[in-house]
């Protein structure tokens, strides 16, 4: 109940509104999207993390916001290390008003960042664009096969989804929970982590590249394991956790010579990504309090 009621302040201008004018939610907001996000990137790069640097908009109702979106990646682009990826909804690109539209603009950025040896994941939203992600995603990796898509575990197809994604050679997958509503999809946490290690098998088990997007300890255990039972080194997989959430065990990991990339968002429109990030994981609520608290 918890998680539909975030989900759906999420959707609330109303509520939007009340967040946003508070000074605590500055703090929190601080912590969690980067600020100055090239700064961001140079202080994870030099502890040895990944990046993956997600521009925060999504839902643009005309060609002209897409196309401000497109600039926005370029100029982004510039500013990251070889090897790092951005992070792209499709919503931000035009896919509600044209697939057409939302595929040429992510081929441009997948054009660019081929230039700078970065790569480009696409981002799961709504239930309702998964068919339009997935096709975007088929038709960009015939001209750019490292170009990632995200699979979120909390859909009933998620499995079927990581089987057909997993049989193309060096398909990325970022696995990730889901942070959104869906008709039929799993709502218990344990459904939803059953569902997960589902995935995490078929995808260790393909011809692809998972990235395991996930802060819980038992999961990352199971694909440490998992890795290990496939004969996957630390080159044929990675992890991925937001920033903000569990640095230390980001550092750990990396110190163990494992790829860890950090899920970065900038921009001014965090709100809606912050409340999914609660919905996610309705726990968090506490962690979020404390934030507040100890930085008030």
């Amino acid at each position: 109940m918890l998680r539909q009621v975030l989900l759906a302040a999420s959707r609330s201008e109303r509520v939007e509104r009340f967040v946003s004018v508070s000074p605590l939610t500055k703090d929190v907001v601080r912590r969690y999207v980067a600020q100055d996000v090239g700064a961001v990137v140079s202080e994870l790069t030099r502890d040895g993390l990944l990046v993956t640097v997600d521009h925060l908009g999504e839902e643009v109702t005309d060609r002209a916001q897409a196309e401000g979106e497109v600039h926005a990646y370029l100029a982004l682009l510039a500013r990251l290390p070889e090897g790092s990826d951005v992070s792209v909804k499709l919503t931000a690109l035009g896919l509600r008003l044209s697939e057409q539209l939302a595929l040429d603009n992510a081929a441009t950025i997948c054009e660019h960042a081929a230039l700078r040896g970065i790569t480009l994941t696409l981002d799961a939203e709504e239930h309702d664009t998964i068919a339009g992600l997935h096709s975007v995603h088929a038709t960009l990796r015939k001209e750019h096969p490292s170009v990632g898509v995200v699979v979120q575990a909390y859909l009933p197809d998620s499995q079927e989804r990581c089987a057909r994604l997993a049989a193309a050679e060096g398909a990325r997958v970022r696995l990730c929970k889901g942070a959104y509503t869906a008709p039929g999809a799993h709502t218990a946490q344990a459904d939803i982590d059953r569902s997960f290690v589902r995935c995490l098998k078929v995808l260790m088990a393909g011809s692809g590249y998972p990235m395991v997007a996930t802060h819980d300890p038992r999961l990352v255990e199971i694909a440490s394991a998992l890795a290990v039972l496939h004969g996957r080194d630390f080159s044929a997989y990675e992890y991925q956790m937001l920033y903000g959430v569990r640095p230390a065990e980001q550092q750990r990991l990396a110190r163990l010579g494992a790829q860890m990339r950090v899920y970065v968002p900038y921009g001014d429109d965090w709100y809606a990504y912050l409340m999914r990030r609660l919905a996610e994981r309705p726990r968090n609520l506490a962690f979020f309090a404390r934030s507040l608290l100890s930085r008030g």
